[in-house]
C-alpha cells in the first residue's frame, strides 16, 4: 500500500479517536467531575497517539510537514462531521459541505505538482 494511503488510514483512526476524546464526554459524562472527564479523555488520547505518530512517521521524508498537516486537517474535519451528525446528533448544515469542498481544494493545491 502506498505511504500516503497508509498515512491517511492511520490518520482516520487517529481522528475518530480524538473526536471521542474531545467531544464524547460532552454527551456521555454530563454531571461527572471534571477530573474524571479529563482522565477518560487522556486515556482515549493515548490510543489516538498510537495511530497519529506512526502516520506521520511513515510519510516523513516523502512529504513535507505542510503536506502532512493539510492532510491531517482535512481528515480531521472529514471524520468529525459524521461523528457530530450521528454520535452527537448535531443538525445537518450545508456549510459542512461547503467547508468540505474548501478542504478538498486545500489538499489539491498542497499536493499538486509545481510546474
Amino acid at each position: 500500500m502506498p505511504k500516503i494511503l497508509q498515512t491517511a488510514a492511520l490518520l482516520c483512526c487517529s481522528n475518530l479517536l480524538m473526536a471521542f476524546a474531545w467531544y464524547g464526554p460532552l454527551k456521555k459524562m454530563t454531571g461527572k467531575p471534571l477530573v474524571l472527564i479529563i482522565l477518560v479523555s487522556w486515556c482515549i488520547a493515548l490510543f489516538e497517539y498510537s495511530f497519529a505518530v506512526p502516520a506521520n512517521r511513515i510519510s516523513m521524508g516523502s512529504y513535507s510537514v505542510a503536506h502532512l498537516k493539510v492532510l491531517q486537517e482535512c481528515i480531521s474535519l472529514t471524520m468529525f462531521v459524521p461523528f457530530a451528525l450521528f454520535y452527537l446528533k448535531e443538525r445537518w448544515n450545508w456549510n459542512f459541505l461547503w467547508a468540505g469542498l474548501c478542504l478538498v481544494a486545500a489538499v489539491f493545491f498542497m499536493f499538486r505538482k509545481q510546474g
